[in-house]
């Protein structure tokens, strides 16, 4: 024992009052020899006060001690018997001891400061277990006591996203923090876009001139890319999804973990098309086939070893797609949580948010709905720590318009997307709808007609109408419609008088 057999046995003995026969796991002696460590030498505490929390402590006495520690030491203070005993309860008595005697028990039979962080370790491991046991028995009760209306599905996810934050180290705590530490986080992430290739802040999508305009995918934003149907959202999303998981590279950490220093892991949620249908879209643009030859197996023996080298290619690549269709928000954050528990999650794509659905027991309307699926989506962002490329639906009132390019106002269920959103990226194609206004041939109009065709012939606009952190604008791109294959342009382009 720490300090002495009674000391430990009183302890015990009063855990198992609290607790009844069945001990939760935990390790009063290494509780008791890192408190003594902290309080005859200070710098113990930095050695574990970033995983450890008072609240990891098994003993209550040892919580306020652990806390009321760490706040003399955060100010500059000496955190020692002396000090510490004016902040805690007087009437404490355990095993005859009264609490300066506690106190200078601890200090006497502390170990060295060397094994600070195995006892931090040890002590927060015991906590974790305790966490599991305290999700485990709550799903037993409410399994057994479930009201009516309460489906299990509600419940699983529920046991999901508990576990997953305790699978993240406490990372998802809440409440407020210092300033500093978020100032110490920016200071970081520009220190690592001046040293990374491009100097993006943030993933990059593999179209250079969008990436200028937007430094990358930022982490814990909800990213939405909307347009009306036939002007490529899909392609485009597909084109990033498949860029940033082909360019995935990390680096393995000193604690064994992997960390992403290029590229990422890319989760897809296919909730329109099915899983071969966008494999076919990917393979048909990395082999520059289109297709619908490929659909048709219209192809010439070159260009089917084309695609062989490029399925081959495509395999090891971390892009993992879920074709479910019709599942609703809570269903998609829990399988988000699970991807990234099981095999990690850099940047996770959405398409799109009109087939999701909120909870079965929202009645209130499609508005509130969307309201619901797109505060998740941002939620998830910011609790996963990725960006979200959410696809959305335009209403069919840009038709009526003669400049058909697409205005925030045009967004469906416009109030909540909008306001949820970091960044609101329109696809714009003017081919798209010049191709259907062509004048009878051998007319001025129809020459006037061929010379804008070729004037936006193969390009795309992705109009960037709100950025949180960033200017707007409009980017033109490459669009080659065979292949759906977005890439930056290679040649100058004006968008006429319309342009700003």
């Amino acid at each position: 024992m720490a300090f002495g057999d009674s000391t430990a046995r009183a302890l015990t003995t009063l855990a198992q009052q609290q607790t009844g026969y069945r001990q939760a796991p935990h390790n009063l002696d290494a509780e008791q020899a890192l408190l003594g460590a902290i309080l005859i030498n200070n710098e113990a505490f930095y050695r574990v006060s970033d995983f450890l929390e008072a609240k990891h402590f098994h003993e209550p006495i040892h919580q306020q001690i652990f806390e009321i520690a760490g706040q003399l030491i955060r100010v500059g203070k000496l955190a020692t018997p002396v000090t510490l005993k004016t902040f805690l309860p007087t009437d404490f008595d355990l095993g005859g001891k009264t609490l300066p005697q506690y106190l200078a028990a601890l200090a006497a039979d502390a170990a060295s400061i060397i094994n600070a962080e195995d006892y931090g370790r040890t002590i927060y491991d015991l906590a974790t277990r305790r966490s599991l046991i305290t999700i485990g028995e709550d799903m037993v009760n409410v399994a057994y006591d479930a009201p009516v209306d309460m489906p299990p599905r509600l419940q699983i996810e529920d046991a999901e996203r508990r576990l997953y934050e305790v699978a993240e180290l406490g990372r998802y705590d809440g409440g407020f923090q210092r300033f500093a530490d978020a100032l110490f986080t920016a200071v970081d992430m520009a220190a690592n876009a001046y040293k990374r290739d491009g100097g993006l802040s943030g993933v990059s999508t593999g179209l250079a001139d969008l990436d200028k305009q937007m430094g990358g995918l930022q982490r814990s934003d909800l990213i939405i890319i909307a347009g009306r149907p036939g002007m490529g959202k899909t392609a485009l999303a597909t084109n990033m999804a498949f860029h940033i998981a082909k360019n995935f590279r990390a680096e393995e950490q000193q604690d064994g973990s992997l960390q992403t220093v290029d590229g990422g892991i890319v989760g897809f949620f296919s909730l329109e098309m099915s899983g071969e249908q966008l494999a076919t879209r990917i393979i048909a643009e990395q082999a520059n086939i289109a297709s619908y030859k490929i659909r048709r197996g219209d192809i010439s023996e070159g260009e089917f070893v084309r695609l062989s080298d490029a399925a081959r290619e495509m395999q090891a690549i971390p892009l993992y797609i879920d074709e479910t269709g019709g599942i609703t928000i809570a269903q998609l954050a829990a399988r988000a949580r699970r991807l990234k528990r099981q095999r990690g999650l850099d940047v996770l794509v959405v398409d799109y948010i009109q087939l999701l659905s909120g909870s079965a027991r929202r009645n209130e309307g499609r508005v509130q709905e969307i309201t619901e699926i797109t505060t998740g989506l941002k939620a998830l962002a910011k609790e996963l720590n990725v960006p979200i490329l959410a696809l959305s639906q335009l209403s069919r009132q840009v038709e009526s318009r003669d400049d058909k390019r697409p205005q925030l106002s045009d967004l469906r269920e416009s109030g909540s997307i909008e306001q949820d959103a970091d960044v609101v990226m329109f696809v714009f194609r003017e081919e798209y709808y010049l191709k259907n206004k062509e004048p009878r041939a051998g007319t001025e109009e129809h020459i006037k007609w061929q010379a804008e065709m070729e004037q936006v012939h193969g390009v795309a606009e992705v109009i960037i109408g709100k950025q949180r952190h960033g200017p707007t604008g409009t980017v033109p791109v490459q669009f080659d419609a065979e292949v759906t294959r977005f890439s930056s342009l290679t040649r100058e382009y004006s968008r006429g008088p319309q342009g700003e």
